[in-house]
């Protein structure tokens, strides 16, 4: 029972380290579709903290909402973006 509850303490601090981790990285990202990606495992690896914690309902949402949705949200936006990129750079040239 002591290894046990030894072993999930330890998943615990591990996951913590994991999401600060993932957070900095994050945030120091100087790419966009990187950043983008490191946000969507932030958000896979939070919904693992909500089923620790015993929340699988918000743990669910956090996936589908946090992760799942906003992360294609955000990957249609960075594809637009170099879209647009393009277009601007092909009007300067012409």
């Amino acid at each position: 029972m002591a290894i046990a509850t030894l072993l999930g303490w330890a998943l615990d601090g591990l996951l913590m380290l994991v999401l600060l981790w993932l957070a900095w990285r994050v945030l120091a990202c100087k790419g966009l579709f990187r950043a983008v990606v490191l946000f969507i495992a932030f958000g896979l690896v939070l919904s693992l903290v909500w089923v620790r914690l015993d929340a699988p309902d918000v743990a669910l949402a956090e996936a589908a909402i946090g992760a799942g949705l906003t992360g294609a949200l955000l990957l249609s936006t960075l594809a637009r973006l170099d879209a647009l990129d393009a277009k601007q750079d092909e009007d300067a040239s012409s």
